[in-house]
């Protein structure tokens, strides 16, 4: 008998066949490599039992002088403040406007037709009334949301049935939020998707409709943002009654001048300036996607250049529009869709200036971009790249698995994170069959290494100010990562197991000429932070009669205590497992690792299998 490690490589490589790829990893979900060693992720639970109204596209942490931690959570439809797991609406308001008798009821039903000749909103908008009289045996007061009739009409839906028809309500207060966005990039094509004039004569024209977006960053303790293609808001966070008071535009604020009244992307740089990317230029209003503002230094309301002020702006040559900007280490770095842009504080009279640090670079998405020790991480279309003071490609053990499998309509829909503590970068994207986040692909900078896996989630922050990664899900909840070993995503009380599994890409059994017979394996394992009193994960022999064959699927002996099993040699494996009797042959083989318990985590070491030659047939 000869025992042969399987000593295999850190990481996941998708580049070559499973035989090329000898000595790796091939395939896996739920996990991560760490010291080259693959081991099961960590699990996640809600921070609250209560949710939020939309998907969310972004979250920021920030924390005033006083302790108190807060998250801007923007979602399509709304914009939350959440505080000690509840979720404060701050969304700003439209308009407000007074109506004179704007209810019409229907005898037995809840639904309402609201009358505005001001129109400006748009289906799923939200409206407060207030003030009103009693119509149809109803008195109307309170949050609604819009299902827009005609650009002068629309229904809501009220708890109880209307007791006759009537038109009435007297003067009643409407307060619109802002205009909701759309919750998902949608596919348009044909007449009026693009242009008037674009393209060629008849011809119809495609594009997307841009899924709502929020920028968001910190003015010292206050909050300015605003959604791509809005305006810009303020949140003042020393209010009284800050979480119940909503946000304000900036130009409302005392000072305030020749503040932008479109934006595409904002952030407040390190040095307290606020900056607006896709921009219009003072004095104009249409929006120029190659344009950038700033507002005066320490000033979130003055943006009108002077002699004796430093707001100013300037346009960028290389691209058609700004796709994304980060605050990085004493620059701040700007994407366009052909090229990367460093700008630098310089003082009066220019006060920053534009350098070109990257050409014929392409960028996924707003949200791609993810800062880490140092170096600015992102996804292009096609490749992943990296800027740690030059702009370069980055080396990529899966980059043809993941662009394979990419729905390349949903580019706007990727977005990118840090989990610090692992040395990780995150990015969440749809599959080529999805319309929604399903999957993700993780670059370890620290161990240079790739792994992949399968997780529906729309936004993410690192663990700066918190003590884990928060991510947004479709369950309308925020969870904290690595928090635990299970998934808590809906309920923390019955936690649901995380199916986590890793396989080796096919090695040879002696040199492949020959047929070798498995006696038995030794797994390495340890099961160390697991929270089940018998963690147990399956080992799994996966036997070829050569190369690029199918997997044989004999029945087989496994396990000291497993009994008889089938489909290869699979057996289960606890913390007290030495050794597993196997007894398969083959020329070639894989070993795949899973686990599907609640409680369970784990890492593996350095399995050895048992063998000896068994003949050429």
């Amino acid at each position: 008998m000869t025992l042969k490690k399987l000593a295999l490589k850190g990481g996941i490589n998708r580049e070559r066949t499973r035989y090329a790829s000898e000595g790796g990893w091939y395939n896996g979900d739920k996990i991560r490599f760490r010291k080259g060693m693959p081991e099961k992720i960590g699990g996640w639970a809600q921070i609250s039992s209560t949710t939020f109204q939309g998907i969310c596209r972004s979250i920021f942490n920030w924390v005033t002088i006083t302790g108190q931690n807060f998250l801007g959570v923007g979602t399509n439809l709304k914009f939350f403040i959440e505080n000690g797991g509840a979720y404060n609406d701050v969304t700003p308001l439209r308009a407000t406007v007074s109506l004179s008798n704007p209810f019409t009821t229907t005898n037995g039903s809840t639904t309402v037709l609201v009358t505005d000749a001001n129109g400006g909103f748009e289906d799923e908008d939200f409206v407060t009334f207030s003030g009103s009289d009693a119509v149809g045996g109803l008195t109307i007061t309170g949050e609604f949301q819009i299902d827009i009739v005609s650009p002068t009409t629309y229904n809501i839906t009220v708890s109880s049935a209307a007791s006759s028809g009537a038109t009435g309500g007297g003067t009643v207060s409407a307060a619109y939020q802002i205009n909701t966005g759309p919750a998902f990039a949608i596919p348009l094509t044909g007449w009026g998707a693009s242009s008037w004039g674009s393209g060629t004569w008849g011809v119809g024209q495609s594009s997307v409709n841009e899924l709502r977006t929020w920028n968001q960053s910190n003015f010292g303790e206050d909050l300015v943002f605003g959604p791509s293609g809005g305006r810009l808001y303020f949140w003042d966070s020393g209010a009284s009654t800050s979480l119940s008071t909503r946000a304000v535009e900036v130009s409302s604020l005392s000072g305030a001048s020749d503040v932008p009244t479109v934006q595409n992307i904002l952030l407040v740089s390190d040095n307290r300036f606020v900056f607006c990317f896709g921009t219009n230029e003072v004095t104009l209003s249409a929006l120029n996607p190659m344009h950038i503002r700033w507002s005066d230094q320490e000033k979130v309301a003055d943006w009108t250049p002077s002699e004796i002020s430093q707001a100013g702006g300037l346009t960028l040559s290389r691209g058609t529009e700004i796709v994304a900007a980060t605050q990085a280490r004493q620059e701040l770095l700007v994407w366009t869709d052909t090229a990367l842009y460093s700008m630098q504080y310089v003082k009066l009279p220019d006060v920053w200036n534009a350098n070109i640090v990257g050409e014929n670079v392409s960028i996924a998405s707003q949200k791609c971009v993810a800062y880490a020790n140092g170096v600015a991480y992102w996804m292009g279309k096609g490749n992943f790249y990296k800027y740690d003071g030059r702009s370069q490609p980055l080396r990529c053990d899966v980059r043809r698995y993941v662009f394979n499998d990419f729905n390349t309509l949903q580019y706007p829909q990727v977005f990118a994170g840090s989990n610090e503590a692992f040395h990780e970068v995150w990015w969440f994207y749809c599959s080529s069959s999805a319309n929604n986040i399903d999957k993700y692909v993780i670059y370890n900078y620290l161990e240079d290494t790739w792994y992949f896996g399968t997780l529906a989630r729309t936004a993410w922050i690192g663990s700066g100010l918190r003590d884990n990664p928060t991510a947004a899900t479709y369950d309308n909840n925020l969870v904290n990562h690595e928090d635990g070993v299970d998934d808590k995503q809906t309920s923390t009380a019955s936690p649901s197991a995380i199916t986590a599994f890793v396989e080796s890409a096919e090695f040879d059994l002696d040199d492949g000429h020959r047929f070798s017979f498995v006696y038995k394996l030794l797994p390495d394992i340890t099961f160390d932070g697991s929270t089940a009193d018998n963690p147990v994960a399956t080992f799994t022999l996966n036997p070829l009669d050569s190369s690029g064959s199918g997997i044989n699927s004999p029945t087989s002996e496994g396990g000291s205590n497993s009994g008889t099993t089938t489909r290869s040699a699979t057996s289960p494996v606890e913390v007290y497992t030495d050794q597993v009797y196997t007894r398969v042959r083959g020329r070639q083989m894989s070993i795949k690792i899973e686990s599907t318990t609640t409680g369970t985590t784990w890492q593996v070491g350095v399995p050895r299998i048992d063998l000896r030659p068994d003949g050429r047939r």
